[in-house]
């Protein structure tokens, strides 16, 4: 790849990850709205999950700015934030619990397929980056794609509680989003040692 189409190739990831990051910061204020108000631990999760794909894609819309070798460690520190919406999910389930109330199931419904609206879009967005392997990228590529996943967790749990009145599905579904989570935040160590060798 000659200097100038590279050039080109980072303006437009640049742009991408920027427009990706808005729109996840713009849903963020959506669910944690609507988990508040029905008492969700999925949408709660997923909501402080839109949040960390926010400061992911701000974390590597300014990656390009620090030094190439530092770029593995700062993938390490994604790591974490990556894992922050799972942890966040095990802390509110346990809330849940202790009040066991189960979250209007429409409006849980609805506010999931606004938010696999969002993540598809930004999955769409962010298709034409899925071969690169650098760390960084990918951590992007995975956490809009395993949102994806989540969300129809969080439907189908929706769903189920409009016929059967129950937390469970709820804390089913906060508990699902925080494996995905630890599966994308494991696969973007994983890279991020194979960079740290190089």
């Amino acid at each position: 790849m000659s200097k100038n189409n590279k050039s080109l190739n980072i303006i437009s990831l640049r742009r991408t990850l920027l427009i990706v990051a808005l729109l996840n910061f713009s849903y963020f204020f959506i669910e944690l709205s609507a988990a508040v108000k029905i008492t969700s631990v999925s949408l709660f999760a997923d909501s402080i999950d839109f949040l960390e794909d926010t400061f992911v894609n701000l974390l590597i819309f300014f990656s390009f700015l620090i030094s190439s070798s530092f770029r593995p460690k700062l993938s390490k520190i994604l790591v974490i934030i990556i894992l922050l919406p799972g942890l966040t999910a095990l802390w509110t389930a346990w809330e849940q619990i202790v009040r066991p109330f189960p979250p209007e199931p429409f409006k849980l419904t609805l506010v999931g397929v606004g938010a696999l609206l969002t993540n598809i879009t930004c999955t769409i967005i962010l298709l034409k980056f899925r071969k690169n392997n650098k760390s960084l990228i990918k951590a992007a590529f995975l956490s809009a794609r395993n949102d994806v996943l989540a969300n129809f967790v969080i439907i189908t749990a929706g769903i189920i509680i409009m016929f059967h009145a129950s937390i469970w599905p709820d804390l089913i579904a906060g508990l699902l989003i925080f494996l995905i989570n630890f599966d994308a935040a494991c696969k973007v160590y994983q890279i991020a040692n194979t960079e740290d060798k190089d």
